[in-house]
């Protein structure tokens, strides 16, 4: 089994009395796009300053490619490309400029690091604009070069920090695309810190739900949502033809016996089928065997919205 390319083990960090982050166990892979899901103060940006050996821990451990971010900063940050919601660059310079700065700041030759600024100018579409003045950048074109230049020395991780806030929709899907294609392509690892809910669902493999400090749950959204709701992960919604009431009675204790189907709600002709799976191939063809006719199945699937509804509207951020 290979080892993780980020590993927290009952990491936390208090300023004074308050706990920002409380025993934080992680564990992401290589490649793996993962988002830390939260609202402000859940201890999103702390997590990533220890990650980044740019705030000590109290108590637990954490490595970064098998390196000690507090024992050895310079090194993570060789390793590590970091992205924040407001990204610095010299306004005077130019795109390409400001690249083959950070790029001499990395050691980088500058033949290797001309070559590598107008490949990543290239890819993240600003070749157009890299000779135009980074003050004259829009919000999402500096964006896009504050990608390049985390890339520019090769990193095995990248933490983007609200990446894509203020870019219009139009840039939003582009910069989400490239990550895609960073963690896909070049098995790049992505922490993304958001607390855009169809963004994260949109590009992570698996979400963490921070609330107060704690990471309350983790995984993909299908398991995420059996964690979450106590009901099932799926609702299948059923309208049967007005007739036949006593096949319906049948079909009813059926479908209730199907493997996997938790409960059974029953609004006249219309049935909201609970279950763990989604068995809606199964359901149809168990009403259309019994000879009940069948007018509709909707499946409703619980998304991030629902997730976030059910812990940070909801009424569970003290559980």
């Amino acid at each position: 089994m290979s080892t993780p390319v980020i590993e927290i083990s009952d990491l936390t960090k208090k300023y004074g009395s308050y706990t920002a982050v409380d025993k934080l166990n992680l564990s992401i892979e290589k490649g793996e796009v993962f988002g830390l899901l939260g609202p402000n103060g859940a201890g999103k940006s702390t997590t990533i300053l220890m990650l980044m050996g740019l705030s000590e821990s109290d108590s637990g451990s954490v490595k970064v490619c098998n390196i000690d971010p507090e024992r050895n900063p310079i090194n993570v940050k060789q390793k590590v490309g970091y992205l924040p919601e407001d990204v610095g660059f010299y306004d005077d310079l130019t795109g390409f400029e400001n690249l083959m700065y950070t790029a001499r700041l990395n050691s980088v030759s500058g033949i290797e690091a001309q070559k590598r600024s107008l490949q990543l100018l290239e890819r993240v579409g600003l070749s157009e604009d890299m000779h135009k003045k980074a003050g004259k950048y829009s919000r999402g074109m500096r964006q896009r070069l504050g990608l390049a230049d985390v890339l520019i020395k090769n990193p095995e991780v990248i933490i983007l920090d609200e990446p894509t806030l203020g870019i219009d929709p139009t840039g939003v899907k582009a910069f989400l695309e490239l990550i895609v294609q960073l963690s896909k392509q070049d098995g790049i690892t992505v922490l993304f810190s958001s607390h855009h809910l169809h963004q994260v669902q949109q590009v992570c493999d698996r979400v963490g739900i921070f609330v107060k400090g704690k990471l309350l749950a983790e995984g993909n959204v299908d398991s995420l949502a059996k964690q979450l709701f106590n009901s099932g992960a799926y609702t299948i919604e059923v309208g049967l033809a007005a007739n036949g009431n006593s096949e319906k009675t049948t079909l009813l204790n059926k479908v209730k016996n199907i493997e996997t189907v938790e409960s059974v709600q029953v609004e006249g002709d219309i049935w909201r089928i609970e279950c763990t799976q989604d068995i809606s191939n199964q359901i149809s063809k168990t009403i259309i065997d019994s000879g009940v006719g069948l007018s509709h199945l909707y499946k409703k699937e619980y998304g991030l919205d629902d997730i976030y509804h059910r812990y940070f509207e909801g009424g569970n951020e003290d559980e």
